[in-house]
């Protein structure tokens, strides 16, 4: 997380899951930041392509988006957790920002 903070990125994790189950999971994991929740009527998932109807849930995705809303990178998968792309993903965009 450390990194993320240092390229000026703010992180915060969306599910398809409740509230509390969220809140379970982020006490479990020991997280550090928000994770929103997009259980009702899963638009957000929706909008970004990544629910699964069939099963009522989204695909794990890790998305870096860019201060003007564009999408600079995707990971998903078993991807998605790992984050092998993500940091520098956001370490580009802080030296871009940087040198604009």
């Amino acid at each position: 997380m450390q990194k993320f903070q240092e390229d000026g990125a703010k992180v915060f994790g969306i599910s398809t899951d409740n509230s509390p189950s969220q809140k379970a999971f982020a006490q479990t994991l020991g997280l550090t930041f928000p994770l929103l929740s997009d259980f009702l009527d899963r638009h957000v998932a929706k909008a970004y392509g990544i629910y699964i109807a069939d099963y009522g849930i989204a695909n794990r995705v890790t998305f870096v988006i860019d201060e003007q809303g564009k999408i600079a990178n995707i990971e998903s998968g078993g991807d998605a957790i790992k984050m092998l792309t993500t940091p520098d993903a956001c370490s580009r965009l802080a030296h871009k920002k940087k040198t604009t």
